[in-house]
């Protein structure tokens, strides 16, 4: 241990006339802590919830969506099949996309009617938990012990999200009508299409948005509500590397030329991800102010420290130390500080980022409240992803301004003069 370690060392003990200067190197290292912990702990959240977040999203769409410029698609088959053999695509179903309403007794809500083809569909998106029912019913009737009356045994079968069957008061196996604003002509003038269906599963998406607003039948049921013959709204696709998804939708429409095109999940989902992680960039920032703060102190600290400790630098200087000795006393006394600080907050930090979930949970349950509502925010959770890159920039960044806060008062006292030190004492 070379001696300038071994004084930086000796410096930061206490003695009954430093109790001050000690509280203040105390606040430092807590002030750093603080600020490491905080900015673990709040990218962790921020990457947890873009996680979560792209997962939902890319559960219930897929990763690119083909249409045509006409609005539909009278040639599915053939579209698959090319669509297939491009390079990249794990995965493909056609798909109908309608607006809607449905009745439930004197209860009535618009939403997204989805036709999806059950063979393949479960390739390429998740409806998430399945509450109640099964998704397969949509094609076959469910089973003659599950439950279902003989007079609804006959109706085509419908798939809603769980906060859509808390707002009509649906449950399973009850009737519902959809009705299609696309109407049909009459004598009378045109009059909407209405068609009953009945409810064979709830699903759970994680989603407010999603479980308030869709609703799924099947591909051949949608094409005979909305009179549609054999064609289709597009076809939905799943790639195998989901952040090469532009490259395969260009391939796609280079490949069928006009009038096909492609939008890509980033594309479509383009301005909120942006502000994800414009809002990530921000916080670190602001949290960083944390750091910066407690490295006043640890300025502060080593000035105090100088003042205290001229005679001691005096008699160094007197012994033989050079200038550049000096400077490293305190720098290392500064880093010594900073690295306490910086380990106890990344220790302290991915601890609480590690159990993030748990701890929400706790404090929910103790304090009887919702952390994040289901029906305000996106997620119902607290999810929390631990991004190592962003905790070694974080160790880095405080270390570095650790050691930048070190440089003028170890300069200051590099350049005290023994003699003049010394000549009243």
């Amino acid at each position: 241990m070379s001696y300038e370690l071994f004084i930086s060392r000796r410096y930061l003990r206490a003695r009954r006339k430093q109790v001050f200067v000690s509280i203040i190197t105390l606040l430092s290292i807590a002030g750093i802590l603080l600020g490491v912990a905080a900015l673990i702990i709040v990218l962790a959240v921020m990457n947890g919830f873009e996680t979560d977040l792209r997962d939902k999203i890319l559960g219930i769409n897929s990763h690119i969506v083909l249409m045509e410029y006409s609005g539909v698609m009278r040639d599915p088959d053939r579209v698959l099949e090319r669509v297939r053999r491009t390079e990249g695509v794990a995965a493909a179903t056609p798909f109908i996309y309608a607006q809607a309403m449905l009745k439930s007794g004197p209860r009535v809500s618009g939403v997204v009617l989805r036709g999806m083809d059950t063979a393949t569909a479960s390739q390429v998106i998740s409806l998430g938990r399945m509450r109640e029912g099964k998704l397969a019913y949509l094609d076959a009737p469910p089973p003659p012990a599950s439950g279902l009356s003989g007079d609804l045994r006959g109706l085509p079968g419908i798939v809603v999200g769980k906060e859509l069957a808390k707002n009509l008061g649906l449950f399973l196996y009850g009737p519902l009508y959809v009705i299609s604003p696309a109407g049909t002509a009459t004598p009378m003038g045109m009059a909407p299409r209405m068609k009953k269906f009945v409810v064979v599963g709830i699903f759970d998406s994680g989603f407010y948005e999603y479980d308030s607003t869709l609703a799924y039948v099947s591909l051949r049921d949608s094409q005979e509500l909305l009179q549609m013959g054999g064609s289709v709204t597009g076809i939905e696709i799943k790639i195998r590397d989901l952040y090469r998804a532009d490259a395969a939708a260009k391939r796609m429409e280079q490949a069928l030329g006009y009038p096909y095109w492609a939008r890509h999940w980033m594309e479509m989902n383009k301005n909120l991800f942006s502000a994800l992680k414009l809002e990530k960039r921000v916080m670190f920032i602001i949290l960083s102010l944390i750091v910066l703060v407690a490295a006043f102190n640890i300025i502060t600290t080593l000035i105090m420290v100088v003042m205290e400790k001229t005679k001691d630098i005096a008699v160094l200087k007197s012994m033989g130390a050079t200038s550049r000795s000096i400077m490293r006393i305190f720098v290392y006394q500064g880093l010594i500080i900073g690295a306490v600080g910086t380990l106890l907050g990344c220790a302290t930090g991915l601890a609480v980022a590690f159990n993030l979930e748990k701890i929400s949970a706790a404090i929910e349950t103790l304090f009887g409240f919702k952390i994040l509502p289901g029906d305000v925010y996106y997620l119902s959770t607290l999810p929390s992803q631990v991004n190592y890159g962003d905790v070694a920039v974080i160790v880095a960044g405080s270390l570095l301004i650790s050691l930048l806060s070190t440089l003028y008062p170890s300069y200051r006292a590099g350049r005290l003069d023994p003699a003049e030190t010394l000549r009243y004492e």
